[in-house]
């Protein structure tokens, strides 16, 4: 079962991609690397790439950082985002430098003058602008109006940055609005979808640790796609970022957003199992983790669900006393010892 969108947002392009309109959900990241160092900047974003991340922002805190861009862009192949905050002269020379998207707030660089400059050149070179509202960095006015962080705050905040853009005949914005209250950046996503038809970028900020982080992430983003909104996603978790991508794309493929790629399927286990069953699905779903078959598997405890998920899978097995069952399309294939379960299992999927 496939998601129906709210409603077709703009359709903008990115590098060599776009996002909005009838475009995929695409999967972004951040580098956590110092910027200014190229190598290990381009090999991070290199090990992104293998795990299928469409869009890689990275942090431009300084001049250096800025020029290093250059040399970054020439090692990667998907678009690269220079995060710009304060000063409008680096977000000039990313540009310049041949970023793809920048993410800036409009007005934290200065004068509508310096503002113009930026919007100006990034429009001469057809890269959007995210305008990027965090519960923690909302205009003092605001909070003053509302009293304290609420959806109406980021939301309002989120439209002045879109109307300086606007005054500025700048039309290539998205739109991202991250709090760290799941269900206040579930709240704000909807009523800012209700208001503007820019693509939207869905994330829980500082969401926490890869374990916390993943959870609050699902539901947040999972929640807002599941009605149809949003454009393209960010896992922000504080950890290894490989895993903020195989987060997102795992977000996608529960949802149906993503119809290719192995999907498993495996019980919780029980006092009915004879098979170290936990063991065998974590070795299963690491060797497959690049696979791009589109296959479903099943990896099932014992007889009880084992043959009918199988049946349901292109391929799985099901657990005994020491054994395990391989199943092809609901046919048993053969029967194997525990031991030699997981390498007979890969032998099989390598043949679908």
């Amino acid at each position: 079962m496939k998601v129906t969108r709210v409603k077709e947002t703009k359709k903008i392009k990115i590098g060599n991609i776009y996002i909005g309109g009838d475009s995929k959900v695409a999967v972004q990241s951040m580098t956590n690397t110092d910027t200014r160092d190229v190598e290990a900047t381009i090999k991070q974003i290199l090990e992104l790439e293998k795990q299928g991340c469409d869009i890689v922002r990275c942090a431009v805190p300084d001049m250096v950082a800025a020029d290093a861009i250059k040399s970054i862009i020439k090692g990667i192949h998907i678009p690269l985002v220079a995060d710009i905050h304060f000063d409008y002269n680096l977000a000039l020379k990313s540009i310049e430098n041949g970023i793809s998207k920048l993410r800036i707030n409009p007005g934290n660089i200065g004068s509508i003058d310096r503002i113009k400059l930026v919007a100006d050149a990034a429009k001469e070179k057809q890269i959007p602008i995210r305008i990027g509202v965090n519960s923690g960095s909302l205009e003092k006015d605001i909070l003053k109006k509302y009293g304290h962080v609420c959806s109406q705050a980021l939301v309002e905040s989120a439209l002045r940055h879109v109307k300086i853009l606007e005054g500025l005949d700048f039309y290539d914005i998205v739109i991202s609005i991250k709090s760290s209250d799941v269900m206040m950046m579930i709240e704000s996503y909807k009523l800012l979808s209700s208001k503007v038809n820019y693509p939207l970028h869905l994330g829980v900020t500082e969401a926490g640790t890869t374990w916390r982080g993943t959870i609050k992430s699902s539901i947040g983003i999972g929640a807002l796609l599941a009605e149809g909104i949003g454009d393209t996603i960010r896992v922000s978790l504080t950890g290894d970022v490989v895993d903020e991508v195989k987060v997102g794309t795992e977000i996608l493929k529960s949802l149906g957003y993503i119809d290719g790629g192995v999907k498993f399927v495996s019980c919780p286990t029980c006092g009915r199992t004879q098979i170290n069953l936990i063991k065998i699905a974590n070795e299963v779903e690491e060797k497959l983790k690049l696979c791009d078959k589109n296959i479903k598997i099943a990896i099932m405890g014992c007889a009880v669900n084992g043959p009918g998920e199988a049946r349901e899978a292109d391929i799985g097995i099901a657990g005994g006393n020491g054994i395990g069952l391989i199943f092809k399309k609901g046919e048993i294939i053969k029967t194997v010892k525990e031991e030699n379960l997981v390498e007979e299992l890969i032998r099989e999927i390598d043949k679908l």
